[in-house]
């Protein structure tokens, strides 16, 4: 595994973290940022944590 591979990794961990919280915020009934801050925060580490996860692998692939 490489620094980059794991910067990446690390990135994707903060990123579900941050969807998971703010899914239990969502469902909570009232988010303490707002529901627009927090779905915007949903909606922005789903993607982000799919990317980060992804290139994870083929740095890591790719440095094998």
């Amino acid at each position: 595994m490489t620094p980059k591979s794991g910067v990446l990794l690390a990135g994707s961990c903060i990123a579900g973290i941050a969807a998971v919280g703010s899914i239990f915020e969502l469902s909570s009934g009232e988010p303490e940022l707002g529901s627009v801050t927090t779905g915007i925060i949903l909606a922005i580490s789903i993607p982000l944590g799919v990317f980060c996860f992804l290139a994870a692998v083929q740095d890591a692939r790719a440095n094998q």
